[in-house]
């Protein structure tokens, strides 16, 4: 027992975990402003917090969030810090972690809590990488007001191109996301791009309101040259003093140099893991991911 009483982990309401994510951002996490409202819904069941005491505030958190039959993804694995040290979050954790079932599980880590996850049995497959900053126009893009390639477009999303969208998105991410994705692209503050070429989708990509400035996620394409009219698109209404961040997984060489050219720079790190086999989906179509904290 806990010398402040016994720890208890239930299901998080919404509403709790609308708190989670302000805990997120006083640690410097800057979560998109509308991210829990999208991804909630993914796996109501999938939250967690932890209390000392019934009807206490909750001091600890943890999500494992099922996406399908096959994977699911940890994140928002906190504690308060005046609770910490105490083996709280492990408690949490060990009560959530069996939600996911026999799920490959996929997480984010920052690099002071590797050898924590190792020790729970996941393996580190690539560092992914934050660039930061404020985007500059590149030469020949679609920001500049330059030609777009033959037979190529950058447009908005529109209903009509969900069902392919999808698909698309199925190529790029371990799991259907198609529930999600309609919330995505429509959430307030949210503005989605496609990139046709030839009328099939070659890319697309989302820019949010973080807490600091704006994110990018995802950003899929398949080819640079995709992702640069996607990248600059997303970025054309923003501000000369607004910033960026966009998370690139570290073998997307491609996605590196998109990132230096338009101005951006590392500015942190985590090390995606997997326990259990790691998905198929590899990265060569991900110039930025979805979200550090839900996959």
């Amino acid at each position: 027992m806990h010398p402040l009483g016994e720890l208890t982990v239930s299901t998080a309401s919404l509403d709790e975990w609308h708190q989670v994510e302000e805990w997120a951002a006083e640690e410097g996490w800057n979560p998109g402003r509308g991210d829990t409202a999208a991804f909630h819904p993914i796996d109501p069941a999938g939250f967690f917090v932890g209390r000392l005491e019934p009807g206490a505030a909750p001091i600890s958190a943890i999500s494992v969030a099922n996406y399908s039959d096959q994977y699911a993804f940890l994140g928002y694995y906190m504690v308060q810090p005046d609770h910490r040290g105490q083996g709280l979050g492990l408690a949490t954790w060990r009560a959530a972690f069996q939600h996911a079932g026999t799920r490959t599980v996929g997480l984010d880590a920052v690099p002071a809590q590797q050898a924590t996850y190792k020790r729970a049995g996941f393996e580190a497959v690539y560092d992914t990488i934050r660039y930061t900053g404020r985007p500059r126009t590149g030469g020949g893009s679609a920001r500049s007001g330059a030609s777009a390639a033959p037979g190529t477009s950058t447009t908005s999303v529109t209903a009509d191109h969900l069902d392919a969208l999808a698909a698309y998105d199925r190529q790029c991410f371990p799991a259907d996301r198609r529930a999600f994705l309609v919330r995505w692209l429509t959430a307030d503050g949210h503005i989605a791009r496609v990139h046709l070429r030839d009328g099939h989708i070659a890319g697309y990509g989302v820019i949010r309101p973080a807490r600091d400035g704006h994110r990018i996620g995802p950003l899929f394409a398949d080819t640079r040259e995709a992702a640069e009219a996607l990248f600059d698109s997303l970025t054309a209404g923003l501000g000369p003093e607004e910033t960026v961040a966009l998370d690139i997984p570290e073998p997307q060489r491609a996605a590196h140099d998109l990132a230096a050219a338009r101005g951006l720079a590392p500015s942190s790190h985590t090390v995606r893991m997997y326990a259990g086999p790691a998905p198929s989906v590899g990265t060569a179509r991900t110039y930025g991911v979805t979200s550090l904290e839900l996959g």
